[in-house]
């Protein structure tokens, strides 16, 4: 969870360090003391897109840092092998962003992107505010948010699909490949014919293109290499040479061997010199006649290269690319020949999958109708409970293709679902996004959070301003659900009702302060008695008042009642 929070030149902001506590955070302020501006620095650090409007007044540069406390079981610890960063309970962001543009983020001192940087975040921190509003009206997120009420047995159903789809998609994606009409198959094994020919024609060696660089290097010294070979020969072999000279030696020295040792080791050394000389021989001999009988000659030599030299630069760098260009040229010949076969045994196991994929379909639909009754139901007691007993929700579902009219071109399934809702009694139920009023949406937001807080692996949730159009009672309502999620998670919430003021573990006000030449934004932690004059001005008493002073304290004895009955639940 998110412990502490350190923002420079962002706005208003000089630099301010927040500290956050488990539970209830709130934070409350008066109109313009700047409290969109710790939402937003949460965001930048959090990887949302940064721009210089961000950047405090004749400042090049802002900053801001946020720590968090990280669970045992937390994900985050799958990201640091991922990234192969040290393993740390303590987890550092912070981000870096000039003038010019320039940014700089790292996670824990290691220097990471923006898309990384989401990863990390995506697992630390959930935000709620008017934007989402908007999210929630959209379909697609609709369908997301009841799958995730759904829990295990729908993500089982989801993951069997996921693999099947796959599946699906690799056949599909084969029989493209066939080779389209048969017009384009002739013509493609046509080439594909020229192209072996090509190759099997040429009938190139492994290391055929080696030993010829090796022959035309011979043939163009084959002079200077006769004529070094004969001098060699010349001086072992002739009459007076070093073959006669060392039968000479030889057969001096061996008339005196039995008379000593040291004179049998030179007899034995010069029989080995005489041995290695006579090998010199006939290795020259060997090599001067296989000069003679050399059959290629130089052009032959150079039509051969340009041969090999044309076929790699076809088929590949080198001998073993051609002949896997090759051997993959006769294997799509093959699938050409044979197509009908090929086609229908694809075509087999494409009807096959849709089979399994439709069953999948329904399978995954049948929970989801299931799932939908007990989510509508459940927010329907939210809603009564947050002041709206009149109200009517339900989940619609699409009429459900048949086999033969499905597109099986979803990996999420076929159902198409809306959200269809009724605020008063004996209105008919229409779409969400037509009638639903701001104040209603952020109570059905609340009611929906709290829903799914326990599906979202999150620690820490972040409402900006999710209360407004609500007051009197169900602003209490409001607060005790805040109370209520913050049971199991960490709430920060951006506020101006007392109610949820009054029921916050941890209280923050957010001040402007105009000094001679300019203003700025700070954020301060209030103790008991501060807690009590913040309430007393958000109700719109006199701080000196002892009747507002006494309702203020009536709003926290009665939030403290509620939240010891949920600890001791």
């Amino acid at each position: 969870m998110l412990r502490k929070l350190l923002i420079k030149n962002i706005a208003l902001i000089d630099s301010v360090e927040i500290n956050f506590s488990n539970g209830l955070n709130v934070l409350s302020g008066e109109t313009g003391a700047g409290k969109s501006v710790i939402i937003e620095s949460l965001n930048f650090v959090l990887g949302a897109k940064a721009d210089k409007t961000l950047i405090r007044s004749n400042e090049s540069e802002c900053f801001v840092k946020a720590e968090f406390e990280l669970e045992e079981d937390n994900p985050i610890f799958e990201l640091y092998d991922e990234f192969d960063f040290d393993k740390e309970d303590l987890l550092i962001i912070s981000r870096k962003f000039t003038y010019e543009g320039k940014s700089s983020i790292k996670v824990n001192g290691n220097s990471v992107t923006v898309g990384m940087l989401r990863k990390f975040t995506s697992l630390l921190v959930d935000v709620h505010g008017q934007s989402e509003h908007f999210s929630l009206l959209k379909t697609s997120n609709q369908l997301d948010l009841l799958d995730k009420f759904g829990g295990e047995e729908i993500d089982a159903i989801k993951r069997k699909l996921r693999d099947k789809f796959t599946d699906y998609k690799v056949i599909e994606k084969e029989l493209n490949e066939l080779g389209g009409s048969e017009s384009d198959r002739l013509i493609k094994t046509d080439i594909l014919n020229y192209q072996i020919n090509e190759i099997e024609s040429a009938n190139i060696g492994e290391d055929e293109e080696q030993t010829l660089i090796a022959n035309r290097d011979k043939l163009r010294y084959q002079q200077k290499i006769i004529s070094a070979l004969n001098t060699v020969k010349s001086a072992v072999d002739e009459e007076g040479g070093i073959s006669d000279l060392l039968t000479n030696a030889n057969r001096a020295i061996s008339s005196i061997s039995a008379l000593g040792k040291e004179y049998s080791d030179i007899n034995d050394r010069l029989d080995a010199v005489f041995s290695e000389i006579d090998d010199i021989s006939a290795v020259t001999s060997s090599l001067l006649g296989d000069l003679d009988s050399f059959e290629l000659n130089a052009d032959e030599i150079e039509v051969r290269l340009d041969k090999i030299k044309s076929l790699k630069s076809k088929y590949g760098n080198s001998y073993a690319d051609i002949m896997e260009f090759l051997e993959r040229a006769k294997q799509e010949k093959e699938k050409y020949e044979n197509f009908s076969e090929i086609a229908n045994k694809l075509l087999i196991e494409k009807q096959s999958l849709q089979k399994i994929i439709y069953s999948l379909y329904n399978d995954l639909s049948d929970k989801r109708k299931q799932s939908a009754k007990h989510f509508s139901l459940n927010v329907l007691n939210e809603l009564t409970e947050l002041g709206m007993p009149k109200a009517s929700f339900s989940i619609e579902f699409n009429e459900f293709d048949s086999f033969d009219k499905c597109n099986f071109d979803s990996i999420n399934g076929a159902d198409q679902i809306e959200f269809m809702f009724s605020a008063n009694k004996g209105e008919p139920l229409k779409s969400m996004s037509q009638v639903i009023s701001g104040g209603e949406m952020s109570r059905f937001m609340l009611a929906i959070k709290a829903q799914t807080a326990k599906f979202n692996s999150v620690s820490t949730f972040i409402f900006d301003e999710i209360d407004a159009g609500i007051s009197g009672n169900v602003a209490k309502v409001v607060g005790n659900k805040f109370a209520k999620i913050s049971l199991n998670k960490q709430i920060i919430a951006i506020s101006h009702l007392p109610q949820i003021s009054a029921i916050a573990d941890n209280n923050l006000l957010i001040v402007k302060t105009e000094g001679e030449s300019k203003t700025t934004t700070n954020v301060c932690q209030l103790d008991k008695e501060q807690k009590i004059n913040e309430i007393v001005r958000l109700v719109g008493g006199d701080v000196g008042s002892e009747s507002a002073i006494a309702h203020a304290k009536e709003l926290i004895k009665q939030a403290n009642n509620y939240k010891n009955n949920l600890q001791s639940i």
